[in-house]
């Protein structure tokens, strides 16, 4: 425990104040390539002309890494590429203005802890590269085919209904036939009665037949 406090401690805390002190110094340079913008603004539009295929030689010269790392513009990029970047700012310092105060900064601080200086110098780089260009649009899908009108599409669904019943009709059973109705039953006639005997007490019976005046 007394080794720790005795030797560990002090080393890391010395650590922590020079790295303090690094970002601290690193800021102050940042603030002062700000103040003078203005000023290597207007020198970098004089020599602006003559510039463009000098840059462009060291930027097509330079690897892929720090050619993202200049159109990108981000810390994690200068970071990654950071000994291929404070190269490329060198090579700038012979051409164009204000790049020898962010080299200096650069190589002393790293270009990650000055990064508004670095992405400054960048930018004037930027204006010099040809455009891009657009990449191909993507084939555009038809367009879907409009969709019927609502009556077309109603007439078509009762065509079908009236279908689906009849194959329905055409598949079902047919009815078995009625039975027909019982037979009446057949009327016997009666036997004929047979004429009765004449009497013969009704023959003696019988007037006389009507005398004519004698």
């Amino acid at each position: 425990m007394g080794f720790w406090k005795a030797k560990v401690v002090p080393r890391v805390k010395k650590l922590f104040e020079k790295d303090s002190a690094k970002k601290a110094a690193a800021a102050e340079a940042s603030k002062s390539f700000d103040d003078s913008k203005e000023e290597i603004d207007k020198e970098f539009e004089e020599k602006k002309e003559g510039l463009q295929p000098k840059v462009l030689e060291i930027y097509e010269a330079s690897s892929a890494e720090v050619k993202t790392a200049v159109k990108e513009r981000t810390v994690a990029a200068v970071k990654k590429q950071g000994t291929a970047v404070s190269a490329f700012l060198e090579e700038l310092v012979k051409i164009v203005p204000g790049a020898k105060a962010v080299s200096e900064a650069s190589a002393k601080f790293g270009p990650a802890l000055v990064p508004g200086p670095v992405f400054f110098l960048f930018e004037k780089v930027a204006v010099f590269l040809p455009a891009e260009e657009p990449k191909a649009p993507a084939a555009e899908e038809a367009p879907p085919a409009p969709a019927a009108p609502a009556e077309e599409s109603s007439t078509k669904e009762k065509e079908a209904a009236v279908e689906e019943v009849k194959e329905e009709e055409e598949k079902a059973p047919a009815p078995e036939a009625a039975a027909p109705p019982p037979a009446a039953p057949a009327t016997v006639p009666e036997p004929a009665k047979e004429a009765e005997p004449a009497d013969p007490r009704r023959r003696l019976e019988a007037p006389p037949p009507p005398s004519h005046g004698l």
